[in-house]
């Protein structure tokens, strides 16, 4: 056991002061120049049965303060609950309603939408991807361009800041966004030289030039984690993306059950995994090694494995206070991350179970399957 601890203790030691800084929360839109010129910009919504929320959402997107010309496109995506009717009825001022029947053989579904949001853009100089659930400030597209033309990137995108209204959205939603930096560190996502690439799919803005030189979205359309698929393919192209967290751009969507929140990790972890039953052996132990074993030497081992135990322990709770200070949420959270991390342990399991199962990827009515 003590040379099992001693490798979770070297490993978050390397984790603190060598994956790229992910577990800090400073990585911020840049707030760029003066701009010369404001470009068009049209924001793509992509959209299935969200008619409840896009009265919470919709308006702060029509209602942008920007400079330029400036549209929303939603995508109806073969909604059944009114969808473009509860979009007509916040205002058609700047906003174009399309109607989709669902992906063609071969897309992922949120991919096919946002396909038929960009053949309905071919005006928009930079087109701005964000979800139906998420409200953005009245400056959030004119300090999104800013951070673009200033500074020559091809891809700004933002993640939301997620609810954290109830006791399970309080004990899970951080560690999904801390997870998530631990995977695609922010710092090397935005770093040209490195090779690391993702985009947080709430919040991205492109320029439709370079999105067309990287070969469009029918590169990705297959694709179920599309937004850091969406980065991997700016940055393969070669051009400047950037990643970083907000807290002025919010999502609304509730998720008051821990089954709401199981499904929305289980819906795609084995996806990220390649569905290669070898990459989930190695994640489950590595979780296991990383997460688990810590507390485990602490309370059960001798001396030396308890000491090793705690320092791991310590620097991984203390790697995850800067994210719940991020969330208001108390410090004393970050030491119950191990007890997290099985939930996220057991969820990646579900997942493989569900795609074995053939509903891999099960999102609003589809699954990966029906969407081939």
């Amino acid at each position: 056991m003590l040379i099992v601890t001693g490798v979770a203790a070297l490993a978050w030691v390397y984790l603190l002061l060598a994956h790229g800084g992910f577990w800090r929360t400073t990585q911020r839109l840049p707030a760029g120049g003066p701009v010369d010129r404001w470009p068009a910009v049209v924001a793509v919504v992509p959209a299935r049965d969200e008619a409840e929320i896009l009265g919470l959402t919709l308006p702060t997107l029509l209602g942008q303060d920007y400079p330029g010309p400036f549209r929303v496109v939603l995508v109806d995506d073969a909604s059944t609950d009114g969808t473009s009717q509860a979009a007509r009825a916040v205002g058609t001022g700047r906003l174009d309603i399309v109607r989709s029947d669902g992906p063609p053989p071969g897309w992922a579904g949120k991919v096919a939408a946002m396909q038929t949001g960009v053949n309905n853009a071919s005006d928009g100089e930079y087109l701005l991807f964000t979800d139906a659930d998420i409200a953005h400030p009245a400056d959030g597209v004119r300090k999104l361009v800013v951070a673009a033309v200033a500074d020559d990137r091809a891809l700004v995108s933002q993640m939301a800041l997620l609810r954290t209204e109830t006791w399970w959205e309080r004990l899970i939603v951080p560690a999904f966004v801390y997870f998530f930096s631990l995977l695609f560190p922010f710092g090397r996502v935005n770093d040209p030289r490195s090779r690391v690439g993702a985009a947080a799919g709430g919040c991205m803005l492109v320029r439709q030039e370079a999105l067309e030189r990287a070969g469009g979205l029918a590169v990705i359309k297959d694709a179920l984690i599309d937004d850091v698929a969406f980065g991997q393919l700016l940055k393969g192209a070669g051009h400047r993306t950037w990643l970083g967290l907000s807290t002025s751009i919010t999502s609304r969507r509730p998720y008051p059950r821990l089954a709401d929140l199981w499904n929305m990790v289980a819906r795609s972890a084995y996806t990220q995994l390649r569905t290669s039953p070898l990459l989930l052996a190695g994640c489950v132990l590595g979780l296991l090694l990383i997460f688990v074993v810590p507390p485990l030497a602490v309370a059960v081992g001798p001396m030396e494995v308890r000491v090793l135990g705690l320092l791991a322990w310590v620097i991984m709770a203390a790697t995850y206070g800067p994210m719940l200070r991020m969330y208001r949420l108390p410090l004393w959270l970050a030491p119950a991350l191990p007890a997290v991390a099985v939930l996220y342990t057991a969820m990646t399991v579900d997942s493989a179970r569900r795609h074995w199962l053939g509903r891999g990827g099960a999102w609003k009515g589809r699954t990966a399957k029906t969407c081939q």
